[in-house]
């Protein structure tokens, strides 16, 4: 019986074209990943100063051939030999760029006679983090998922068994990065230009209210986003750094204490973090320092795993493949579709 599973898995969910090639040995318990390359439609959209739906779904029509082609050849393989199982994302996302994927995914694996997964994109997000060389980590974790879409703070009790401590209560985490930085009229997306800014800001020179921390683990972004643009109209000599920095401190201090107190809630083994956000240098600074003077075990994944991607999807679909076998083959694509926890 072999030890080694090994998935072609495809990720549309947005703007991102993404497919890799994931190998998972059972005896080292790790996953390895062989292929992958993410073809990013971030100049055709930032004309727009957003991700236009109707423009990503055709994008990902004319790239996804050839996208596939460059993962299976950068993995060493040739069509469907060494594939055991093709894994897509099925939501949630953009309905037009999800159906590109899945229907990708569903052709091949009915042309390779292989089993087709379907895969929560949320969930492929909780995945990254074992994509570590280390193999997966240990549990119970605590996973803070911070992106432009969501941000949750979850118990992992284990792979697939997903406790809600707390969440947003109004705009995700990434929601605010990119409104504060077309506020002030940075480039697409705003997330990586406050980052980048904030290196020459002062994080201490305007003055804001400190990110609602909400009813029990939860949050609220809304507040601090109205209030950097009601400093900047009184304060228009203010510099852009200067705001920047002031706001990513503001969320990244609020972003990092819910997740270590969740860790604390639940007497977590690892903390981590996942999603877009997660590739911000504050936050990825901040929770490794407080990690190391707790003594506890942190996953960070690595800045290309924690936006969109297929390796992380291809991780997610192989525990599913051998947890509960192949997907229903006429699961289809839903943009609204949710993250299953208790």
């Amino acid at each position: 019986m072999t030890t080694e599973t090994t998935v072609l898995a495809i990720e549309t969910s947005c703007d991102e074209t993404a497919c890799a090639v994931i190998k998972y040995d059972s005896l080292a318990n790790r996953y390895f990943t062989l292929s992958s390359v993410v073809s990013s439609q971030i100049d055709i959209h930032s004309v727009y100063g957003g991700v236009v739906p109707e423009v990503a779904s055709r994008a990902h029509v004319e790239r996804i051939d050839g996208v596939i082609e460059a993962a299976l050849s950068e993995a060493g393989f040739s069509g469907r030999q060494g594939i055991d199982l093709i894994g897509a994302t099925c939501g949630p996302g953009l309905i037009g760029a999800l159906l590109v994927g899945v229907s990708a995914a569903k052709a091949l694996a009915f042309a390779w006679d292989l089993p087709f997964i379907g895969i929560n994109h949320l969930e492929g997000h909780l995945f990254a983090s074992f994509l570590d060389e280390s193999g997966p980590p240990e549990f119970p974790a605590v996973v803070l998922l911070a992106s432009g879409g969501h941000t949750i703070l979850l118990e992992i009790v284990g792979p697939g068994d997903y406790i809600l401590l707390g969440q947003t209560l109004d705009d995700a985490a990434g929601e605010a990065f990119d409104k504060v930085a077309r506020y002030l009229g940075l480039g697409y997306p705003g997330g990586p230009e406050i980052d980048r800014l904030s290196k020459v800001g002062s994080p201490k020179s305007v003055p804001l209210p400190r990110v609602m921390t909400g009813h029990d683990l939860d949050l609220s972004f809304s507040g601090v986003k109205t209030a950097v643009i009601r400093f900047v109209d009184a304060h228009p000599e203010v510099t852009n750094a200067d705001v920047a920095a002031s706001f990513q401190d503001n969320a990244v201090l609020a972003l990092t204490k819910r997740l270590f107190e969740g860790a604390e809630r639940v007497e977590a083994k690892t903390v981590m973090i996942a999603g877009g956000v997660a590739a911000n240098s504050l936050l990825r600074e901040s929770v490794e320092n407080e990690a190391k003077a707790r003594g506890v075990a942190h996953r960070i994944p690595n800045r290309k795993d924690c936006t969109d991607n297929a390796a992380m999807i291809g991780a997610a679909a192989i525990w599913r493949y051998l947890e509960s076998g192949p997907s229903d083959p006429f699961m289809g694509a839903k943009s609204n579709m949710k993250l299953t926890y208790r």
